[in-house]
């Protein structure tokens, strides 16, 4: 078989993505992983992307199950090959979907994980035992991934003059560049405030406006997963149970125990569809059913009875 050679229409249709959704660098790169993989398939059978049949499409799903791809993996790249050709199709470079007569795959039933009130508690207690001026730096992560359900592009993407502006709120930039507005708590900007005064003590830094850059480097995704997985470490908790994802869905958990509504959690998430933060009812059935048994009339006259 001949080298692979990458069909340009795939950089036009990343082109297209960033400038009318905004798409972030990691989803651009996660969409070209996928889109190449497609296209070194479909070559293997003599198609391409512009011109792939049906039968083509489905000679990928085979692929991915032959290379044992679990299915939410394949329920990526299939989304990306349905996103594709439905912007080939506006485009005009083609007039039919070839993946509309294509099945999902079966995702198995997952619930987010997330850490207790008590896990979460150790790891703020843990911090005062990071060398200064680490412990400033991640008190001020923490309190604002948790408090606020950040994602870890987020709470990267924030800069030094947040604190500074709206005091009681941050106004955040999430998937798709769509913005929305979180409670900023005292304790979070305050924590921001002990870091940025210790940070800038002999001046502000030059090299970046993030927040959690120190006065050589920003602070990188990679970088602040190891510094939370020490984190766990000294708190006693497993490691791999520790990431700024399972901070967010901890974030999402206390609050519907304490009774937060869907539709206020769903905002404050940034969830576009809220299926996606009714995921979280699935993990308390024990407090819908209390629920129900305290706030139902009927439930009432049952107690009285």
């Amino acid at each position: 078989m001949a080298d692979y050679i990458e069909d340009p229409v795939i950089d036009l249709f990343l082109q297209a993505m960033s400038a009318t959704t905004g798409a972030a660098r990691n989803t651009r790169t996660s969409y070209l992983t996928d889109l190449r993989d497609i296209d070194r398939i479909l070559q293997k059978q003599g198609a391409n992307l512009i011109g792939a049949q049906t039968a083509d499409c489905r000679a990928c799903l085979h692929e991915w199950h032959l290379r044992s791809y679990s299915a939410r993996t394949i329920s990526r790249r299939l989304s990306a090959m349905r996103h594709f050709m439905r912007w080939l199709i506006a485009d005009g470079y083609r007039q039919d979907d070839p993946t509309r007569a294509l099945d999902n795959p079966k995702l198995p039933s997952s619930l987010p994980k997330s850490l207790s009130e008590a896990e979460v508690d150790t790891l703020f207690k843990a911090v005062s035992e990071l060398p200064s001026p680490e412990d400033l730096r991640m008190l001020a992560a923490l309190e604002l991934l948790y408090s606020a359900g950040l994602r870890i592009s987020e709470l990267l993407g924030l800069e030094s003059d947040v604190t500074l502006h709206d005091a009681d709120r941050l106004i955040l930039r999430g998937k798709g560049g769509a913005e929305r507005m979180v409670p900023l708590t005292n304790q979070a900007r305050e924590a921001a405030e002990a870091w940025l005064r210790w940070r800038d003590a002999e001046g502000p830094i030059l090299h970046t406006k993030q927040l959690f850059a120190d006065r050589q480097r920003i602070l990188s995704r990679q970088k602040f997963s190891l510094m939370l997985k020490d984190l766990a470490m000294r708190a006693g908790l497993k490691p791999d149970r520790v990431s700024p994802h399972v901070l967010r869905h901890s974030f999402a958990t206390h609050m519907l125990n304490r009774g937060a509504d869907l539709r206020s959690l769903q905002t404050l998430l940034g969830h576009a569809d809220i299926a996606t933060t009714q995921i979280y009812t699935r993990s308390r059935s024990d407090r819908l059913t209390g629920l129900v048994s305290d706030a139902h009339p009927l439930a009432q006259i049952d107690k009285i009875r």
